[in-house]
Parts: structure tokens; sequence; C-alpha cells
């Protein structure tokens, strides 16, 4: 799931993975939660009494070292599919996680990339949920960490409390992980699963999901997930502040490379030469950047190939007032602060801001390669040049239509020869607020305390689309108390136990999947 919010400094106290110390900090919060009405609160579904689920709450607290534990067993395993690295050995994982937790006819889904998985409980409870996992993670470059990424370290962070530092901790190991937690909990207390779940997994949503449409298309998971209520994502998503954003969608995401050659372009070099033939040769580099200043506005800002969003969906006045409403409980200063930027772009105020990051598409460049960027010159004219670059989409464009607008653009501005590679990426995503499953996380939240701010979108991508399109037309999004930041960056962490009284840790995580579960059971 993308959010690429850079995690701050790790004071790396000498903890080990096995979790030492945790106990401490365990019994604190617990005896935090007893003596907070806000924190954990009964929510309106317990028509028993409070003690009635005592024993679920003690399960929580007797399995935390069991929990800690699984997560860290998840970080250890690698699995990244831009490097083909550790996915099978990652799917097996997480199916054996799936089984323990409860879940029955657990299956591995081929697909022409990299794996899903599907899997069901029966709970025999009136209603179903769909469950979206993904098992995959971002790369890394371990010099880049204080902690190694693999090694899944419990660590003292400064202000935060005791976090796992890992690949993959908060996006999404550390959320599905403490949902996982959820099941074992119930289970271990002799209750029964408050619903029923059809669990879909795969391992390429950080790569832009190109084979997930193959897992859920397939027809007999098709007709499973058509019988279920909503369809969500366990995440972390609560800020250092405690407070929730809750977003009804998403936008969808083309990822590709555009590729300038000069044997496919027929000018300039077919491999890399002495940069001293500049005088005499074109530059396939040059050529790419031409074709790149023609894809947006001078400054950068402003998408213009032609036809890119023609079908972007405007703004609606109760978007707008969304919008102005999450202006004024937000802080602008904190905002700019976790970008590591000063101003936003021409200046605009912080309301505007966030209009433009919900309801704008947008042309972004990931990155250049060309020649050669190691240390010192190398005089050389490159025969080939790549930008990476990815197009945010909002309603109603479609990740297809965006793609063969760029391809058509091209062609016209005279940059036909160059390479057009899609790797991944899909349509966005809308989920009504009066749906269901929103208004369940909705209330769970408020009964613990937290009054979320709610805004249209998340302005990075997963691919939602494949259950609130046709043909399912399902309720989709994400739930989950807990902190983590630091995804696709170095030390990426989760809160396990929380020394912000304003955050739940792992336990108070699991806590609330119990809860929302219950919810979804009941709310009508």
């Amino acid at each position: 799931m993308e959010r690429k919010t850079r995690g701050g400094e790790v004071d790396v106290k000498g903890a080990g993975a096995a979790g030492g110390g945790a106990g401490t900090g365990r019994r604190e919060f617990l005896q935090g939660a007893a003596a907070s009405a806000a924190a954990l609160a009964m929510p309106r579904w317990a028509s028993a009494a409070a003690s009635d689920l005592a024993p679920v709450h003690a399960e929580i607290e007797k399995r935390h070292d069991e929990a800690l534990k699984r997560l860290q067993t998840w970080i250890h395993q690698p699995s990244i599919a831009a490097e083909n690295r550790g996915m099978n050995e990652g799917c097996a994982l997480t199916m054996e996680m799936l089984k323990e937790a409860g879940f029955s006819s657990v299956s591995k889904v081929p697909t022409d990339g990299q794996p899903g998985i599907f899997a069901t409980l029966d709970a025999g409870a009136p209603r179903t949920v769909g469950l979206y996992f993904m098992y995959d993670v971002k790369q890394v470059d371990p010099s880049e960490w204080s902690s190694p990424p693999w090694d899944a370290k419990l660590v003292e962070k400064p202000g935060v409390g005791k976090v796992v530092i890992g690949r993959g901790a908060v996006n999404q190991k550390g959320p599905e992980s403490s949902f996982l937690a959820a099941l074992h909990a119930i289970r271990g207390a002799g209750r029964k699963v408050p619903v029923n779940f059809v669990f879909v997994a795969e391992g390429e949503e950080e790569i832009g999901s190109p084979h997930f449409p193959q897992v859920v298309r397939r027809p007999d998971i098709a007709a499973a997930l058509a019988k279920c209520n909503g369809v969500f994502m366990p995440m972390a998503t609560q800020g250092l502040d405690g407070m929730v954003i809750l977003t009804l969608g998403s936008k969808g995401v083309v990822e590709l490379e555009l590729v300038s050659s000069g044997e496919r372009w027929g000018r300039g070099p077919k491999k890399d030469t002495h940069s001293s033939n500049k005088a005499r040769l074109d530059s396939p580099a040059w050529h790419l950047v031409e074709a790149l200043v023609t894809l947006v506005s001078p400054d950068g800002n402003e998408p213009v190939i032609e036809g890119f969003a023609t079908a972007a969906r405007p703004m609606s006045a109760a978007e707008k007032q969304m919008i102005a409403a999450a202006a004024k409980r937000l802080d602008e200063k904190q905002a700019l602060k976790a970008l590591g930027a000063q101003h936003w772009v021409r200046d605009v105020s912080f309301e505007e801001s966030l209009e433009l990051w919900q309801t704008k598409p947008t042309v972004n460049i990931e990155g250049l390669v060309g020649g050669y960027t190691g240390p010192g010159g190398k005089t050389i004219l490159p025969g080939r040049a790549v930008a990476k670059i990815d197009m945010r989409l909002v309603p109603d464009m479609k990740a297809k239509d965006s793609l063969e607008a760029l391809k058509a653009h091209l062609a016209k501005k005279g940059f036909g020869d160059i390479e057009v590679n899609m790797s991944g990426g899909y349509d966005p995503t809308t989920t009504s607020g009066d749906s269901a499953l929103i208004r369940a996380q909705v209330a769970v939240y408020k009964k613990n305390g937290i009054d979320p701010v709610i805004l249209p979108r998340n302005a990075g991508s997963w691919p939602g689309y494949v259950f609130t399109g046709e043909p399912l037309k399902l309720p989709a999004g994400h739930f989950g108390l807990g902190h983590g930041a630091g995804a696709h960056a170095p030390d990426e962490y989760y809160v396990i136990e929380s020394s912000n009284p304003k955050v739940q840790g792992m336990d108070g995580a699991v806590l609330s999947f119990v809860e929302y579960l219950h919810e979804l059971a009941t709310i009508s």
C-alpha cells in the first residue's frame, strides 16, 4: 500500500528480536486501558455485560509475545516482487499463518506473475466480509537503515515507544499480523468470530498489481466475494497525534517506463560511445528529456497530455466541504514538516493543497536513468535512457485510457519511437460514506474517543477497484488503530508498545479489529 512517509531517526538500545522487556510496557498499556473509557470503552454492539469480553482482552495480553513473534517471523522473510525475491516462500508463509488463524480451504492461486491466495473462514455467521492482504514489500538498501531491514528488531523510538523496525513493518505486515492476532484472541477465548470471511491476497501490490484481477475474477473466487457486504484491508491509521484520517476511496495509478534508445530511434548511437561524438551525433538522453517536457506545463505541475484527464470527475460540493473541514482540523506546519517541504505548489493555501492532493490527476517522474551515474565522470554519450513515470488518476479516469492517451500524445509530438512499457496500474476507487463498512469504522473510532477526519480519497493507490468496480461493486476501504511510518523508506517501523498516550500499540490495534468485526456483524 503506497504511503511514502519517511520514518524518523531510531534510537537503537540493543533490544533483540525476541522482544525482551515487552511485559512492562504491555502491563502499563492494559492498566491505562482499564482506566480509560475512551480508549477501550465497550462498543455499542456488546449486548452482554462488559465482563463477557474480558476473556478476549485477557487473550490479547496473554498472546502479545506470540503476536510479536509472528510479525517478526513474517518480516524475516523478504518478499520483493520487483526483484522476484522470496516470493514463493513469502506466499507459503502467509498461507501457513492463515491456517493457524482459523482459515480453511487456503489455496495458492497461480497467475501470470506472482501467486495470489484465496481462503475462507466460515464462522456460521449471518454476514460475510471480504478481506484483502498483500504479502509483498518494497525494495531496500540496507546501508540506509539504522537496523537491518530483515532483522525485525524491537527497539526504543523516543517519544513513540517500542517499535519493530523492518521492511514491511507497517506496509502492511504489522497491521495484517495484528488482524490475525485478533482472530487468535477470539478463538483462544472460546468465542466465535462474529462474521464469515472471504480472503484474497496478492504478491504484486508494490509493482502495481498487474495480475491481481486474475485472482479476483476467477469464477469461484468472484462468486464467493459477491456474497460479501464489503472488503477491507488492515491498516495502522493513527498519526502521532492520535488522529485518524478515513478515506472514501483512492486514486488510480499507471506505472510505466519511457525508454529512448538510439537503436529504436534510428538516430544517435546504438550503444554508449565517447562523448566527443556529441558534436556529430544525436543524443537519446536529450531526446527523452525533450519528450518528457511535452507531458507537463513549463513548471512541471499541470499534465498537458491531450485526452489524459478528459474523463476526470470534477470535485463535488460535498467533497469540497469535506476537504474544507479537514483543512481546519489538520496541522499545516506538521504536514509540511513530514514531507520535508517548505511550500505548497504555486504557494497555494493549505485547503487548496488538500483539494489538489485529493482531486488532481498527476504525471510524475519517479526516476531518470541513463549513462554513467557512479563516482567521478565518465565521458560517454549514452545509447539509451529511461524515465520511470507514474500517473495518478481520479474518478472517472481509466488506467487503460490514460495509457493510450500518453502513447497518442508522444506519437503526435514526434516521439513515437520512445517505448512505453506499463509495469502495473489500475483504476481509482470510490466508496460511499453511507455504506455499512464505513459507518462501522466511524462507530469504532468514535467509541475509542477518536473523531476521524474524513477525506474523499487516499492520494496514494491500492487495487481496490477490483472490488468497487464491475461486476462486484462492493464498498472497500481500510481500518485499524495503531501507528507506523517509513513505508517505502529506510527504518520503516510499527509500534508494538506505545509510550504516547494518544496512540495505540499492537495490543490496542488487535482490540480495534475485534471491535470492528463485531460492529460489522450488527450494523444495519
